[in-house]
């Protein structure tokens, strides 16, 4: 008894001064880290936010390998980061196919090295009513947004804890914690990513793998133009993403070790709104922002692409 009760009372000290500690961090963010010489393999790379982080980290001087399977577009990105002078590669590939994966996987340990900092980036979206969704969609959309992380994962993983040094990142979104009408597809395997990061971290600090980090990142909607048409009822309170603030935010939040990221900030007292009130509560609050109807006039892009 006496044992449980010294437990307990170690375990509320612990918990206090976490509570401190990031309390501090609000003030005195950790410092960012050098990326300087990190191998980096980032899919969905060609466009939209993979193409702005891919240009980002280079300039922080990090080798890019950038992964796409719309080469022209991946070629693209790698061309401007070569034309800085800068450090890249560039491989097509298809996330939807565990076999192409683990393909170019091997040929980047051989050409370029052993990867050292992951961002499962590339994703597809359907944006149709459950009932719409083809079964071939449906299946699509859980290969590339979620399957993929595991292949990517388990292809680049070992070499990390090996060296107790890399960095796993998931571009997940708020749909991933919040369901949307019209994404029940896209909900489902953006969940899916989310508890892939959670349960990968948990097992890392079972390892006490100190120097190998997990980071998360759930944004809401990002004017890429795969989203295109979609609407918030309140702006000011929940906007639109500009493409460039989120990939900072998400670039910062690598840097710095985060694990999760919310962006923006006020989804965390929306998250924290949805475990806490009665289901019908929830339902009236989704109806009064917009929810249900954010996806009514959705056109997305001309074509999807990873």
């Amino acid at each position: 008894m006496v044992c449980l009760l010294i437990e307990v009372f170690s375990l509320v000290g612990i918990i206090l001064w976490h509570f401190l500690k990031s309390f501090i961090q609000i003030f005195f963010p950790p410092p960012r880290k050098d990326v300087r010489g990190e191998i980096i393999f980032l899919t969905g790379a060609g466009s939209g936010i993979g193409r702005m982080m891919a240009l980002k980290f280079a300039k922080l001087g990090a080798t890019i390998v950038c992964v796409d399977i719309n080469q022209m577009a991946n070629d693209s990105t790698v061309q401007e980061i070569k034309d800085q002078g800068l450090s890249a590669y560039g491989y097509k590939c298809d996330c939807s196919s565990r076999e192409d994966i683990y393909r170019v996987a091997e040929l980047v340990k051989n050409d370029v090295g052993d990867v050292t900092i992951l961002i499962n980036n590339a994703g597809i979206v359907s944006g149709k009513k459950f009932l719409e969704t083809e079964d071939w969609m449906i299946q699509k959309t859980m290969e590339v947004n979620t399957m993929a992380h595991f292949w990517t994962t388990k292809a680049f993983l070992p070499s990390m804890l090996e060296k107790n040094h890399g960095h796993v990142v998931t571009i997940a979104s708020s749909a991933g914690l919040f369901g949307v009408c019209g994404l029940c597809d896209y909900c489902a395997s953006k969940t899916g990513a989310v508890g892939i990061d959670e349960s990968l971290m948990m097992e890392l600090n079972a390892m006490k793998m100190t120097g190998v980090h997990t980071t998360v990142i759930c944004p809401f909607f990002i004017n890429t133009g795969m989203f295109d048409g979609v609407k918030t009822r309140f702006p000011l309170l929940l906007p639109i993403l500009e493409p460039n603030w989120a990939t900072d935010k998400m670039v910062d939040a690598i840097l710095r070790n985060q694990t999760m990221l919310l962006l923006p900030k006020i989804l965390t007292l929306f998250l924290w709104i949805k475990c806490t009130v009665p289901t019908p509560t929830y339902h009236a609050l989704a109806e009064f922002f917009g929810t249900n109807a954010c996806m009514d006039d959705f056109k997305g892009r001309s074509k999807k692409s990873e």
